[in-house]
């Protein structure tokens, strides 16, 4: 894979100190980047249809770029954004978007100078305060915010049933308190933007089991239980999805539950 472009620290005049950020997915970044869904695509042409202009979007705590790279089908240019080097070293490559090593709370945006900012997936890691006042900063006036989230997933009664016994029984205590903000659709957090009702999007893969079992080890719940203890937690309950599964290269559709919130500067 060709490496991204991007940047980092050095050279770009700092404003204000340096941020920490809740690291839950640099260690297993190449996982993540393989067994993540996508995004629906007319997701990004929808939003694209509300910014005042199609010449910037900023995809703030963009991960491995899979967001970033959707919009770029959308925008003429995409900033992505994330803390993790290893994210952004394992993100995806397209020539209309540039990746930055730089927290979602303290970009080097211009002032006025984007009409997306998107969050996908990572709007419960961010300090809520500082991010708003950072996406009032970049964004041009009427330019549009997006948080999405996805959280549970079902395929059929059989399966979810043996999906749930890993995701509540065995990692209840493995999942930071951050994820009850996105399984709430972020309904919960502060977001002083003009609201703009979205219609209703659908995120679904169609897996085969292995795919499934990975996606399962993407979580940072599993990689914190393994870490602690030295065991698999997928492994467990992999023999009771496989007979549950059938033949494991039988394509199965995978829904989530879909969560967008979008506003507008005033």
């Amino acid at each position: 894979m060709a490496a991204p472009r991007l940047r980092g620290y050095a050279g770009i005049p700092a404003r204000g100190p340096r941020m920490s950020f809740k690291d839950h997915f640099s260690g297993h970044a190449a996982i993540y980047r393989e067994a993540r869904p996508h995004y629906p695509p007319e997701l990004y042409a929808w939003l694209a249809e509300q910014a005042p202009a199609r010449a910037l979007a900023w995809d703030a705590g963009c991960g491995n770029g899979q967001a970033s790279v959707a919009l770029a089908a959308q925008f003429a240019r995409v900033v992505g954004t994330d803390p993790s080097a290893a994210q952004i070293a394992n993100a995806e490559t397209h020539p209309c978007v540039e990746y930055r090593v730089e927290p979602a709370e303290q970009s080097t945006l211009a002032d006025g100078s984007v009409d997306l900012v998107n969050v996908a997936q990572a709007l419960h890691w961010f300090d809520h305060a500082r991010f708003n006042a950072e996406a009032r900063r970049v964004l041009k006036p009427g330019g549009v915010i997006a948080a999405t989230a996805y959280a549970d997933c079902s395929i059929e009664p059989a399966i979810d049933r043996i999906k749930d016994r890993l995701y509540v029984d065995l990692l209840d205590d493995c999942w930071p308190p951050e994820r009850r903000l996105l399984e709430q659709g972020y309904r919960t957090l502060p977001f002083p933007f003009e609201e703009i009702a979205a219609p209703a999007f659908t995120m679904r893969v169609v897996w085969t089991l292995p795919q499934f079992l990975a996606y399962l080890r993407s979580w940072s719940a599993t990689q914190r239980y393994l870490k602690a203890r030295g065991e698999d937690p997928v492994a467990i309950v992999a023999p009771a999805m496989a007979a549950a599964w059938g033949e494991a290269e039988t394509p199965r559709e995978v829904r989530w539950q879909f969560h967008v919130r979008v506003g507008r500067t005033r």
